[in-house]
């Protein structure tokens, strides 16, 4: 079940807002005090990542866009102005993009990721050591945090909050949330989009995105690859 939460519910255009892994929806709080005058806002808190449901965990790709576009759906939301999804949240916009039940104007996928092409026994041993990384990082000090982030980026303040989301996930959570984004499913075929699409990757990412930028290539041929100047992933 995913909790909703909207902002500027008094205007026409919507903009649906899916958060990355690591973070909670509140996220975007720098960006809502400036779209909320233009758009209707709809940001879904992902299970396992969200502060107002700490029991829950994390499902998989697959059915949080299936349960978000149901939302969407019962709430006469299907056509929208824009969906916008940040590497976790640019998977579930993926797969609600190749299924089409919600119409947007435009769609934006933010250093999205796409499922692997490999086999699955490989898959399994990548989520595992990404499972170890994240598991290591809840229990990180604020020190060996700031020697992971940069410091030109990030102050003290959001490594805390950094800390605090690590906290709160449980291990099933972590586990589901990398082994889903790395293999989730797509429909076959996928619906081919009848909106401009936009893939965003940041310059110092490039290297790291280009199995993503490649399979959104083959997937979606009409999409523009925008890359962001001195940005890494999800800056």
């Amino acid at each position: 079940m995913l909790t909703m939460h909207e902002f500027g519910e008094e205007n026409e255009k919507i903009l649906v807002l899916c958060h990355p892994l690591g973070v909670w929806w509140d996220v975007f709080e720098y960006v809502i005090p400036i779209l909320e005058g233009e758009y209707h806002l709809i940001i879904p808190a992902m299970p396992g990542l969200d502060p107002d449901q700490s029991e829950t965990n994390y499902t998989s790709v697959e059915e949080i866009a299936s349960d978000l576009a149901d939302w969407l759906i019962q709430n006469g939301h299907q056509q929208v102005a824009c969906l916008y999804g940040c590497t976790m949240g640019g998977g579930v916009v993926t797969r609600m993009l190749a299924e089409q039940r919600i119409k947007p104007d435009c769609v934006v996928i933010d250093a999205g990721m796409t499922p692997y092409q490999l086999p699955r026994i490989l898959t399994y041993f990548i989520a595992v050591r990404d499972w170890c990384v994240m598991e290591i990082g809840k229990h990180a000090s604020l020190k060996m945090l700031r020697g992971m982030f940069s410091p030109e980026k990030y102050s003290d303040e959001d490594l805390q909050y950094v800390k605090k989301v690590l906290k709160s996930m449980s291990a099933k959570t972590i586990w589901r949330a990398f082994y889903s984004c790395n293999n989730y499913s797509m429909p076959n075929p996928a619906l081919k989009p009848t909106c401009p699409v936009q893939y965003w990757y940041g310059d110092e990412e490039q290297k790291e995105r280009r199995w993503d930028i490649d399979y959104i290539e083959s997937m979606f041929p009409e999409t523009e690859f925008v890359e962001n100047q001195g940005m890494g992933h999800a800056e």
